[in-house]
């Protein structure tokens, strides 16, 4: 909505009062920022969860070492486990909760709530959803189920400067390459991403079974997309990539931009961990998937990861425009590299920490146009 002097532009919406509401409601809502921000502390402090209260807002503040505290493992506990539970809850989905609840949660972390005074509290749906945003930017949240992917480039150390950053650039045109096909085709991604350095941890940032399936989709497309590319390039400036795909939980912090957060975002947690431990192992042109059980679309029974492979492969194949480097895609089969195992061949390993670990060896073959191209390592 334009903004002018100050105010908005009462053109832009014509229903009498709407423009003051408007206008008290982002004046609350910086209000409350502001406030919030106070209470973050640079990240001292962390936003638990929040409720509304007559001329304002009620909100739970603890300090960021609190929740380590709280949660760590005690045996004298008769269940030593039931703090994590109980934050894990308070930390999933919204942060908006009831009047009395608040108080009840205040106390179980043994805490008082503090008192945000506002000029106008707002209450309409949309304005509640827009201050658990916020709330969450100055917090962390728990996802109990969330498909992650890791692409790292091969012998990056090695390259020169310019040639790291051009392999750092080839591999994220091929995943924003991946999600505009995957978009012209009624498949949106909305992908988030970090850096490791050498590569990226790569999420979904909606939740749920199909948001999962269409990431192992987009992983796919993604190493298909960079196979074309190096088909082209010259050596060095497109990388070869080793690559890792597993679903678990995580938690997720805001990322800062000077001293305040953003909406930008950053996980660690079971999946990330598992996926660091899985690349270990990925030889250069390697892809490796964790041992997972999850909900598939449209199904109530658990699917295993080769389940989910042949459910991305069936997505891919039904779109018919679907293009990569002027060829269309006209076929997609997993290579069967061991008897039971039609798509992946199971493997174990010790880890640098010496932890058992299992994993799925993937290797597929694509058809495009007069093109036959190999992913995966046979022989490992």
């Amino acid at each position: 909505m334009p903004v002018q002097g100050g105010k908005f532009e009462k053109e832009s919406c014509p229903i009498n009062g709407c423009v003051e509401r408007v206008w008290v409601e982002r004046v609350a809502l910086e209000q409350l920022e502001a406030t919030l921000q106070k209470q973050w502390r640079l990240g001292q402090s962390l936003v638990l969860c929040w409720a509304f209260d007559p001329n304002g807002l009620l909100t739970v503040v603890v300090p960021h070492y609190f929740l380590g505290n709280y949660t760590a493992p005690d045996e004298r506990l008769p269940q030593p486990l039931a703090n994590e539970t109980f934050v894990r809850g308070l930390l999933s989905g919204s942060r908006h909760k009831g009047h009395s609840e608040i108080f009840t949660i205040a106390a179980r972390l043994g805490v008082a709530p503090s008192f945000i005074k506002l000029d106008r509290a707002p209450a309409d749906d949309a304005t509640i959803l827009a201050i658990d945003e916020l709330v969450k930017r100055y917090s962390i949240a728990f996802v109990e189920e969330r498909a992650v992917a890791l692409f790292d480039i091969a012998d990056f150390s090695l390259f020169r400067p310019f040639e790291q950053a051009s392999q750092l650039n080839s591999l994220s045109y091929s995943m924003n390459s991946a999600y505009s096909k995957l978009k012209r085709e009624g498949v949106e991604v909305n992908f988030a991403r970090t850096t490791t350095g050498d590569g990226y941890y790569v999420w979904n940032r909606d939740l749920g079974a199909f948001p999962n399936l269409d990431l192992l989709t987009f992983f796919l497309l993604v190493l298909i997309d960079n196979a074309v590319a190096r088909q082209k390039s010259q050596v060095g400036t497109v990388p070869i990539l080793r690559s890792a795909f597993h679903l678990g939980s995580h938690y997720e912090l805001s990322q800062a931009e000077g001293i305040n957060p953003t909406v930008f975002s950053y996980i660690v947690g079971d999946v990330t961990i598992r996926l660091a431990r899985l690349i270990e192992q990925v030889p250069p042109g390697g892809i490796h998937m964790g041992q997972f059980s999850a909900c598939l679309p449209e199904s109530e029974a658990p699917g295993t990861p080769a389940e989910f492979l042949h459910c991305a492969r069936s997505e891919l194949m039904s779109m018919s425009g679907l293009q990569i480097g002027e060829r269309q895609l006209t076929g997609m089969e997993f290579l069967d590299w061991s008897a039971g195992q039609p798509a992946a061949r199971e493997i174990e390993f010790n880890d640098k920490h010496g932890l058992r670990q299992q994993a799925l060896s993937v290797g597929f073959n694509v058809v495009l146009g007069d093109t036959s191209l190999e992913f995966g390592v046979r022989n490992r």
